[in-house]
């Protein structure tokens, strides 16, 4: 039977496990990407650490995450209720709300630098001219880490929204019929019935949602590559300005190491959460 996985076991080990044993080896090492590579031991983390424009990658890739397990989660699981209370909308409105998910993602990047943010020819604009004095959050360090979620949080809760429908959608109809019969509300058929009935999704979605926080990359360098003065920077385009700007692949390489630690971590939670819940089941 083993030979019926061989392929797939064998495509794992070129693009993921060979790549992954590379990465972490080319951060030891002080390489350009073209010359020969020359032993550093920990120079790399150590050079890293001490380098102030990491930290402030690292503190904007925790931020994403916060945002990205509050804002979009929410949003989500509200919208995903109730259209599992409305049958008759729910073909259109998730068809409207999943749509931006399959826009490419530089098109949504252009749209919203464009037609959003833009100070000369973006709703910002229009502001501006009728009354109200809005500077591009793009151009603000303060700022420009918040405006690129925003657009990431347009891109990605409709997708939530839909997995979450279907995970609802999986309750039994009898538990839901039984909450209402008892008088509750939205809000408490929310609470006690839906949240509960799709936890496993739930909690799986956040792990992912973990995951991807740390490794952004296309809506932040196609908004603002990282900037400006390193505002919006994260551990993604740290990792890719060294390797591909500054020719140093050790110092990206470290960053990838330092990224994939975090993915580890959520993926280590998450399997301890289904052991825990399949202990608690028998």
């Amino acid at each position: 039977m083993w030979l019926f996985a061989l392929p797939a076991l064998l495509i794992n080990i070129c693009i993921i496990l060979v790549p992954a044993v590379l990465t972490f080896t080319a951060a030891f090492f002080i390489w350009d990407g073209v010359g020969t590579p020359v032993w550093a031991g920990l120079a790399n983390f150590q050079n890293m650490v001490a380098d102030p424009v990491f930290w402030s990658a690292l503190t904007n890739n925790f931020i994403w995450t916060a945002i990205f397990l509050t804002v979009p989660v929410c949003l989500a699981l509200v919208m995903a209720a109730a259209l599992l209370m409305a049958p008759k909308a729910r073909i259109v409105v998730q068809s409207i709300i999943f749509l931006p998910r399959i826009i490419a993602v530089a098109v949504t990047g252009r749209i919203f630098q464009g037609m959003i943010f833009s100070p000369a020819t973006g709703i910002v604009a229009w502001l501006n001219e009728h009354g109200f004095s809005i500077s591009d959050p793009l151009a603000d360090p303060d700022r420009s880490l918040y405006a690129v979620a925003a657009v990431d949080i347009w891109h990605w809760w409709g997708f939530l929204a839909v997995v979450f429908l279907s995970a609802m959608r999986q309750i039994s109809v009898d538990q839901i019929e039984a909450a209402r019969l008892d008088g509750a509300g939205f809000f408490a058929l929310f609470r006690y019935v839906l949240i509960p009935g799709i936890r496993p999704t739930l909690t799986l979605m956040l792990i992912l949602t973990v995951i991807w926080s740390f490794q952004v990359f296309e809506f932040i360098f196609i908004v603002t590559r990282g900037g400006p003065a390193y505002g919006s920077e994260v551990l993604a385009t740290f990792a890719y300005r060294h390797a591909f700007f500054e020719g140093d692949v050790g110092q990206a390489a470290a960053a990838a190491c330092v990224m994939s630690l975090f993915g580890l971590c959520a993926t280590a939670v998450y399997l301890w959460l289904q052991i825990t819940d399949d202990a608690q089941s028998t």
